[in-house]
């Protein structure tokens, strides 16, 4: 099993409609080819995560790249894994924007800030704890 992460810029302002249309093409297409993962959305970026095999991974990525919604992708991580940490969940999606803003200030100070919006990280540990922050919370 291998697990990618990256990250990008939209080219529009996303709100929770985009976001969730890109999340119901993301899971038929994941449920088919057996990748889980999970997406993070602010107005301008995108972060997310990808688990499967590596041929699924990689063609995934390869769709995402040519995606014309966004630019500047940045690859976070590709590698192999001992155990998914996404697991069942075939996307899930979050989009971070209009949260109470006790949490959003809270990430916020953890992360960082980027355009009025939480910063996403580029390390592939740092992208985990954020993940993980935003599922627990």
């Amino acid at each position: 099993m291998y697990r990618l992460i990256y990250k990008s810029k939209s080219l529009v302002d996303l709100d929770q409609e985009t976001v969730k249309d890109i999340l119901q093409h993301s899971q038929k297409r994941n449920q088919k080819d057996a990748i889980s993962g999970a997406l993070l959305a602010t107005r301008s970026h995108f972060l997310q995560v990808l688990e499967g095999e590596f041929e699924a991974v990689n063609h995934a990525f390869i769709r995402i790249v040519t995606d014309p919604r966004h630019e500047t992708i940045q690859l976070i991580h590709f590698g192999p894994i001992d155990k998914l940490l996404f697991e069942g969940w075939v996307m899930k999606g979050f989009g971070l924007f209009d949260l109470n803003l006790e949490l959003e200030q809270r990430l916020k100070d953890k992360y960082g800030e980027e355009k009025g919006g939480i910063k996403f990280p580029i390390e592939e540990w740092s992208s985990l704890s954020l993940m993980h922050d935003i599922k627990v919370m």
